[in-house]
């Protein structure tokens, strides 16, 4: 996995029912990544957001004294983008078809003994 990070321009994300109401949320620009000497877009690799946890007040219909009542909220929001290998096609589809097998497998083991 590569490990390079590179942050980007951003929307603004608004919501009135939220402290704070504004916030910024980066995007990628390429499907692909820039690489090379001369920052050639490679599609080997794709671009993928970077995503950090956030916590956020939300404003309840309630109100004390006169004022809004807050409660905390856990968002997620996009922070920038990072490049990852492109699978090819094949192995992908394999890959997929043991995970879902590997999860079948423990969805089993969790179940109560009484089904």
């Amino acid at each position: 996995v590569l490990t390079n990070l590179y942050l980007l321009p951003s929307r603004i994300s608004y919501d009135p029912t939220r402290y704070p109401k504004y916030i910024p949320e980066a995007y990628c620009l390429c499907k692909g990544c820039l690489m090379g000497i001369f920052g050639e877009e490679s599609l080997h690799f794709r671009s993928t957001p970077v995503f950090m946890p956030t916590v956020i007040l939300r404003r309840t219909p309630a109100c004390a004294g006169g004022r809004y009542v807050y409660t905390e909220d856990y968002i997620t929001i996009p922070v920038g983008c990072t490049c990852v290998p492109e699978q090819e096609k094949e192995a992908e589809s394999v890959n997929s078809s043991l995970d879902k097998q590997e999860v079948k497998l423990l969805v089993g083991q969790n179940k109560p003994s009484s089904e």
